[in-house]
């Protein structure tokens, strides 16, 4: 979470309540959080010194803005220089797949199908994000920037895509 404020913070100021605006509209396929997951991480990088705030009134509301400062820039850019490690992500709902088998064929069939549903609504957000994207108006100098965004809106289209496919291929094979 730490990195992600960071890098949202890089290019613009924001509140807690547009961090989790920006975390739930493009990086909910990567990352879910909570407002207390992104309070405590802001806190922590408050403590470390790699952001600040800026407390304003705004329509007789108090609002802390949050920016990142020299020493988060150069943590930011320590992190994001460094190789790509990880493991193929994990997909708890396949654990109901594997045991599955213990319900009733009706069930089965009604469980996969909602699930399909679901993966369709996923799979038409990303799609639509996908083509927005292609008519956004970009800085030259962010050009990079918003191409790897979208790149991650182009992965969770196509595995999305991958997803409902397979479930109906598990659908239609079912007792074969």
């Amino acid at each position: 979470m730490d990195n992600i404020i960071l890098g949202l913070l890089f290019l613009q100021n924001r509140t807690i309540y547009q961090l989790r605006e920006r975390i739930d509209k493009g990086l909910s396929l990567m990352y879910s959080s909570s407002t207390g997951s992104i309070q405590a991480a802001i806190k922590k990088l408050l403590a470390q010194g790699f952001i600040e705030f800026e407390n304003i009134l705004e329509n007789s509301k108090h609002k802390k803005i949050y920016s990142i400062t020299k020493s988060g820039r150069h943590s930011f850019n320590e992190w994001i220089n460094t190789p790509i490690t990880g493991q193929i992500s994990k997909h708890p709902e396949l654990t109901k797949i594997y045991f599955l088998g213990y319900s009733t064929p009706e069930n089965r069939i009604k469980i996969i199908e909602e699930h399909i549903q679901q993966l369709t609504q996923q799979y038409e957000i990303l799609k639509a994000i996908c083509e927005d994207g292609q008519n956004i108006k970009v800085n030259p100098k962010h050009k990079d920037i918003v191409y790897y965004q979208l790149a991650t809106a182009r992965y969770g289209r196509d595995q999305a895509k991958f997803t409902i496919k397979w479930y109906k291929d598990l659908l239609n094979k079912q007792g074969a």
